[in-house]
C-alpha cells in the first residue's frame, strides 16, 4: 500500500508543468513541497516558479541555472529584495505534504516552501507595490557555500541584487529575526608519543593531553553582548573529537573539532583571533568559517519594515543568507512561516496561521 501511494506520487509529481498562485496559500504551499526539490534537483520547481511568473505583467525574470530572479521597474524611491531558497534537505519518509487541517506537514513545508510560497503569492498579486521588489528564488542553500544560487547570482550579475533592505522567508515562527550569528570552526590538536600500552610510561597518551582543550571549554563564558537592542548569546563547544591508534597502543595524536558560533559585532578575524587567544599554547586550525550579519535596525528601511510587522525583533540564533546580504551591503532579516526548530525534522511542518499572516503583513508591507 505505502509503495503504491508513493509510485502515484511520484507519478503526479513528474506530470507537474504548472502552480496557480492565486490559489489559497496553504494549497499553494503542499503544491511547493509536492515538487521534490532535494539541493541539486531543483530544476522541477524553478522551472514551475518561472512558468508560473511569466505571465505577470509588471514583473521582469532573470535565470541563472537553477536561480529564478524577478523584479518590479516602477521607479519606486526605494527597492526590497523578498529571497527564498527552493531547495531542501534529503527525503525522509515526508513526502507527500499532508494537511491536518491546522498544519501543513511535509519536507520543506517549513524550511522553506512556506515562505517560498509567500514569496510567489506576492509575486503574483501586488502589482502596484510602493517599493520595488526583487524577488529571488535560489537554489543550493542547503549545501556547500560555492553552489549558493545567491553566491552565483552575485558572481556575474551582483547589480540585479542591489536593493536598500532585503527580507529572508527563513522560518522564523512569522517573527522578525534580526542579523545573524557567525559560525567557525576549528581543529584543536594535541600532540604524543606512541608506546605499547603495556609499558605506557614509554610515550605521551595525546588523548590525555586534549584534557586540557576539553578544560578550556568547560570553564569558558560566552558572551551576551547586546547589538541594536538585542541580545546575543555566543557558544563555543566541541563537536567532535578524534584519536587512536589501536587497543595496545599509547596514541600520538588527538584532535578535538570545535564550533564558535559568535555575535556579529565580530569580524572572522577577530573570532580567530579571540579563539587562538582561548587555545594559546595549543595547534588551532581553522577548518571552516562564516561571518555573522548585523541587525542594521536603525536603517530606515528595516526600521521601517520592523513597524509594519509588528514593531519588534529577536536575534537570530544560527547563521542564515542574510548574511549574504550583510556582504552585499545591505541590511537584511529573517521573517518567515514556521518554527526554526521544525527544520530539517522528520516531522517538519508549517502552521496554516503562520502563512497567513505573513502573506497579510507583507502584502500590506508592499502596498
Amino acid at each position: 500500500m505505502l509503495r503504491a501511494i508513493w509510485l502515484q506520487w511520484f507519478d503526479t509529481m513528474a506530470a507537474m508543468t504548472s502552480l496557480d498562485p492565486s490559489q489559497d496559500i496553504v494549497d499553494l504551499t503542499a503544491a511547493l513541497v509536492d515538487i521534490e526539490s532535494v539541493s541539486g534537483n531543483e530544476q522541477m520547481i524553478t522551472d514551475a516558479i518561472e512558468s508560473a511568473l511569466q505571465p505577470v505583467p509588471w514583473l521582469e525574470l532573470w535565470r541563472h541555472q537553477h536561480s529564478l530572479v524577478a523584479r518590479t521597474t516602477l521607479g519606486r524611491d526605494e527597492r526590497v529584495v523578498i529571497a527564498g531558497h527552493v531547495d531542501t534537505v534529503p527525503i525522509h519518509a515526508n513526502l507527500p505534504s499532508r494537511n491536518d487541517g491546522e498544519k501543513l506537514h511535509g519536507l520543506g513545508s517549513c524550511d522553506m516552501k512556506g515562505g517560498v510560497a509567500v514569496a510567489l503569492a506576492l509575486a503574483s498579486s501586488v502589482a502596484e507595490p510602493v517599493r520595488d521588489v526583487t524577488y529571488v528564488f535560489y537554489e543550493a542553500e542547503e549545501v556547500e557555500a560555492e553552489r549558493n544560487g545567491l553566491t552565483l547570482i552575485s558572481a556575474v550579475r551582483p547589480e540585479i541584487l542591489a536593493a536598500d533592505f532585503a527580507v529572508l522567508m527563513e522560518p522564523s515562527n512569522a517573527m522578525v529575526e534580526a542579523g545573524c550569528q557567525g559560525t567557525m570552526r576549528v581543529d584543536v590538536s594535541t600532540k604524543g608519543t606512541r608506546a605499547h600500552s603495556a609499558r605506557s610510561w614509554n610515550g605521551v597518551n595525546a588523548i590525555h593531553a586534549a584534557g586540557e582543550v576539553l578544560s578550556r571549554l568547560a570553564a569558558y563564558e560566552p558572551r551576551q553582548p547586546v547589538i541594536d537592542g538585542l541580545r546575543y548569546h555566543e557558544g563555543l563547544n566541541a563537536v567532535a573529537i578524534s584519536g587512536g591508534v589501536a587497543g595496545n597502543v599509547i596514541p600520538d595524536a588527538c584532535t578535538v573539532s570545535i564550533n564558535h558560533r559568535f555575535a556579529p559585532d565580530r569580524s572572522e578575524a577577530e573570532a580567530e583571533a579571540h579563539l587562538r587567544e582561548v587555545f594559546a599554547d595549543l595547534d588551532v586550525v581553522v577548518s571552516d568559517s562564516a561571518p555573522g550579519a548585523l541587525p542594521g535596525l536603525h536603517r530606515p528601511a528595516a526600521a521601517a519594515f520592523l513597524e509594519a510587522v509588528g514593531g519588534s525583533a529577536k536575534p537570530k540564533f544560527g547563521w542564515t543568507d542574510v548574511s549574504r546580504f550583510s556582504s552585499l551591503g545591505i541590511p537584511a532579516v529573517n521573517f518567515g512561516p514556521g518554527n526554526p526548530e521544525r527544520a530539517h525534522t522528520q516531522a517538519e511542518f508549517v502552521p496554516h496561521a503562520d502563512l497567513r499572516s505573513c502573506l497579510d503583513q507583507l502584502t500590506a508591507w508592499l502596498s
